[in-house]
């Protein structure tokens, strides 16, 4: 039996009945509700193409180590948690290793051609969600990536992908997750369930799929700049935004508030599940501008040209501790953010 579950109470956020951050106010904000979290989708990684399976190794075996990936990615769990981050985005099909990438030779799949689950990465991602249930996190688990989708063999197998991941969800009993049917849904799919005008229809597929009555919470997200459109925002338990391309804070706000103003909204927790938009030593910044709104924010952080491998939770090998200025940066504001420390 799940020891952590997770509920949507208007547009607030409650974890075991009760509402998170409870009480905690921020620059005169409400944070009470929300739910702070990072993007870690590399947590159950592996590619399966042995043409580029080498670029990932790591640095000092000079091998790569799928259950190596996901150990370090538990043991490491807590301390996210311990600043106030009680949510984060893991994704069947991953994410670009290099931040941005047009070209995906890689094949980082939970998902087979047919629409069925890798038991090896979904053994992978029952790790991580038997340890978010201990201790008390919310896993946002997507489906689909764009570049990876490419793997399934046609529509059939999209929604045959959807079934087997909720079912395999509900039926392990699991009710501290989020399910985020594809990342950025806008942005070069090939399958119509999953693009802007078809994407809701996957929503409600998912949505229909109960266990004893149970059913996820389900949403899927836009790219950076773009507020959603009608049909999700009707169909979702909760809307994903992204800050990506945002460089000034104001856009950020202007995104919640057009957001709100959407038909078929109607109170429901509004969650940035990607932003690589920093400035945390800033007195303004994406992070700041998302809460101010009251909306939700999570953390994007790939390695960009010249770092190394402590830098980036997106770039493979990942090194899942908080290891760098920029993690740290993003880390202690998240702290001082949910504890009220103004």
């Amino acid at each position: 039996m799940s020891k952590t579950s997770i509920e949507i109470r208007g547009d607030q956020f409650f974890i075991n009945g009760q509402v998170t951050y409870p009480g905690i106010t921020w620059r005169g904000k409400r944070i009470e509700g929300l739910l702070m979290n990072t993007r870690m989708v590399q947590g159950i990684f592996d590619d399966l193409n042995p043409e580029t399976a080498a670029q990932w190794v790591y640095p000092d075996t000079d091998k790569w180590d799928p259950d190596r990936n996901t150990g370090e990615f538990i043991e490491n769990m807590h301390l996210w948690r311990d600043h106030g981050v009680l949510g984060f985005t893991i994704n069947l099909q991953g994410g670009s290793p290099y931040g941005y990438s047009k070209a995906q030779p890689w094949i980082n799949s939970a998902i087979t051609p047919e629409g069925a689950l890798r038991d090896d990465f979904m053994g992978r991602l029952a790790r991580i969600l038997d340890h978010a249930d201990d201790l008390g996190m919310i896993p946002i688990v997507g489906i689909f990536y764009f570049g990876q989708e490419k793997v399934l063999n046609d529509a059939a197998a999209v929604e045959a992908a959807i079934d087997n991941t909720a079912d395999w969800i509900l039926q392990r009993g699991y009710r501290n997750v989020l399910l985020e049917i594809n990342n950025e849904c806008n942005i070069r799919y090939q399958q119509p369930l999953l693009m802007p005008d078809g994407v809701h229809e996957s929503i409600e597929r998912a949505k229909a799929r109960t266990v004893d009555g149970r059913r996820l919470l389900v949403g899927t997200s836009y790219g950076g700049r773009t507020v959603p459109k009608t049909n999700v925002v009707k169909s979702s338990d909760f809307v994903l935004v992204h800050g990506n391309s945002v460089e000034d804070p104001d856009y950020i706000r202007e995104m919640v508030r057009r957001t709100r103003e959407l038909e078929g909204y109607r109170p429901m927790p509004i969650l940035f599940n990607e932003d690589d938009h920093f400035d945390f030593d800033k007195p303004d910044n994406n992070f700041v501008a998302a809460v101010g709104e009251y909306a939700s924010w999570g953390y994007f952080d790939y390695r960009m040209d010249g770092e190394g491998f402590d830098d980036g939770y997106q770039s493979v090998p990942v090194n899942w501790g908080i290891s760098s200025p920029r993690k740290k940066g993003f880390f202690d504001l998240a702290k001082r953010i949910t504890s009220g420390d103004d």
